[in-house]
């Protein structure tokens, strides 16, 4: 399973790289079916699409959505490069994503470890698995040296 986390990270990997060329954010994602079939991809476009929701995980799970014409996404893995904020969190549990899967921690914006802990609280009807940590070094690298530049 390990060796299909990875395949998947580096899918939104390349996401997030795509936005960092557009010099948004550098956050990527997918979601994937219980089955292994790749569902959306995508991106943040927060200031492309000049829509503050527009998250790489909200987009993803948008497109996921209308592909299959259900707003429950039961038995699928988001995959995310940075662990999704409130917002994100938000949406995932009403999705009914089962997994998600991340590469770095936000001590900042998390919400599902860091911040806050959605995926842990027993107030909300839906609780996803939280797996962290695959490709983290790649994905955290990709963020802070996007800031980096930002700064300079």
């Amino acid at each position: 399973m390990h060796e299909e986390h990875i395949k998947f990270m580096k899918l939104a990997l390349n996401q997030a790289k795509k936005a960092g060329q557009k010099s948004e954010v550098p956050i990527g994602s997918v979601l994937v079916s219980e089955s292994g079939e790749i569902l959306s991809l995508s991106h943040n476009q927060t200031i492309s699409l000049a829509d503050p929701t527009a998250h790489a995980e909200i987009i993803t799970i948008r497109k996921a959505a209308q592909k299959i014409s259900n707003y429950r996404l039961l038995s699928t893995t988001l995959y995310v490069t940075i662990e999704p904020c409130i917002m994100c969190m938000g949406a995932i549990v009403h999705a009914r994503v089962s997994r998600v899967v991340f590469g770095a921690h936000d001590p900042k914006w998390g919400a599902a470890g860091s911040l806050y802990n959605f995926a842990h609280d027993a107030r909300l009807n839906h609780r996803p698995e939280i797996i962290s940590g695959i490709c983290e070094h790649e994905c955290r690298t990709l963020i802070q040296d996007f800031f980096r530049e930002k700064r300079i």
